[in-house]
């Protein structure tokens, strides 16, 4: 079954650029220079930010679902990051080059299942898991350290949450 993976949109970090220390404090956030590649990777890009590049570090709910698995953690956001648009079954490098967590929502926002993968088979267990219609969408996390990563839902549906 095909499926699609998920960026966020830019617009709602775009402003944290414009904040300063305090501001972002009470944001839950912190603006950093990247030092070291691979290891910063910007949900919004979906690619490993540079060496000397500006990101912010902050707190997003990435599962914003009334239920139990309601859930939020930390992510970075490049300064001025294009939003990832990636074709049908493609899964970019970030996510190929990661261990994964792949865990699997049901339309009630109840986690039916999960796996840890590496990155490489990726898409192979992502067709595999759409296969099962109770499967209405699925959220990866990096599984080293934890991050959420992307959604991703079935290509002829509509995004995941």
């Amino acid at each position: 079954m095909d499926f699609q993976i998920q960026a966020l949109a830019p617009d709602p970090f775009a402003p944290l650029f414009e904040m300063d220390d305090a501001q972002l404090a009470a944001r839950n956030a912190r603006k950093m220079t990247v030092t070291a590649k691979p290891g910063t990777p910007c949900r919004v890009s979906l690619c490993d930010a540079e060496v000397g590049e500006t990101v912010v570090l902050v707190h997003h709910t990435h599962q914003p679902a009334k239920s139990p698995y309601h859930a939020s953690h930390a992510i970075f956001v490049r300064e001025n990051a294009e939003q990832a648009k990636p074709s049908v079954n493609e899964v970019p490098q970030v996510l190929r080059t990661r261990l994964i967590s792949v865990r699997l929502f049901d339309e009630d926002a109840m986690m039916i299942g999960a796996d840890v993968v590496p990155g490489e088979m990726l898409g192979t267990v992502l067709q595999a898991a759409f296969e099962d219609e109770s499967v209405a969408y699925i959220h990866l996390h990096n599984a080293k350290p934890g991050c959420f990563a992307a959604s991703v839902s079935r290509a002829s549906k509509p995004d995941a949450p």
